[in-house]
Parts: C-alpha cells; structure tokens; sequence
C-alpha cells in the first residue's frame, strides 16, 4: 500500500467525517488548492487507501428489523473460500469474516423479523457444504459504528 503523508491524513480525516464536504472546503482547511485535494483523494481511491463512495443505508428505515450475528463452524477450515463464495450469494449478509478461535466464520445479516432469519438459517446458510454448525447472536441495539480513529499530527 502506498505511504500517507500527513496531508493525506488531514484529508481523510475531513472527509471521514462528512462525505459530503465540498473539496474548496477542504481545501481551505489543509491550506492548499481543491485541485491538490481532488488528485490526493483520487490517488487514495486508486491505491486502495480509499474504499467505495456510497450511501449509508438505515436498514431499520427500509424493513430491516433484526440485524444479526452467526458464527459458522467450517467441517475444516480449508472450506473458507467455497463456503464463502456461497455466503456471497445471499443478499441479507453484508459482512464475513474468516476468523481464530472456536468459529471459521462469522457473518453479519439483516433480516426483516425472526420468520425471516430462520428462513435465512434454515433454507440457505446451513445447508452450505462445508457448514458444520451455526450459533447466532441478535443484536438488541447498536452503540458504536466508526471509522478507525485517523491521527494528524
């Protein structure tokens, strides 16, 4: 990955904040021209540095009640990638993790209700070869969602 200057650093702690902030604005922040902000935002996007420009979506404000955990164990854990590949194929999942411990696997889903999730449970997740078992954890609210702390000298 491509090193981060500090300017680098201020620019992305702006525009982690608001998305949305015009790059004059930024720009006026860090002391440079919206011309420098737009290539250092473009060369972070091409590097990776920069991940996605998307909306956030309230899954709760289009039907998305229950938004839940389910940690897999893999028959070995060779099976990660086929088992994820499948994993990929529903939509309700947003993120897996291959994972130590006890679980290959850990998932995150929304689902609309209970009947939803069991369906999700039943019909799809554990029927995936390579799934020995599944232990799910629903989570009642959530407290904290961040980006990682960014730090400008």
């Amino acid at each position: 990955m491509e090193k981060i200057d500090k300017l680098d650093l201020k620019i992305l702690s702006i525009i982690s904040d608001n998305a949305r902030i015009p790059f004059k604005d930024v720009a006026e922040e860090c002391g440079v021209s919206r011309a420098a902000v737009h290539q250092r935002v473009a060369r972070m996007v091409e590097t990776g540095v920069i991940e996605g420009s998307s909306y956030k979506v309230n899954p709760k404000s289009i039907g998305y009640s229950t938004c839940t955990y389910i940690a897999i164990r893999l028959e070995r854990s060779s099976m990660y990638r086929p088992v994820a590949e499948a994993l990929a194929q529903i939509p309700e999942i947003v993120e897996c993790h291959y994972t130590t411990g006890s679980y290959g696997m850990i998932v995150k889903l929304y689902c609309h209700d209970n009947d939803h999730l069991i369906q999700l449970l039943t019909d799809k997740i554990q029927i995936i070869e390579g799934v020995n078992s599944t232990e799910t954890l629903i989570s009642l609210e959530q407290s904290i969602n961040r980006n990682v702390p960014i730090k400008v000298d």
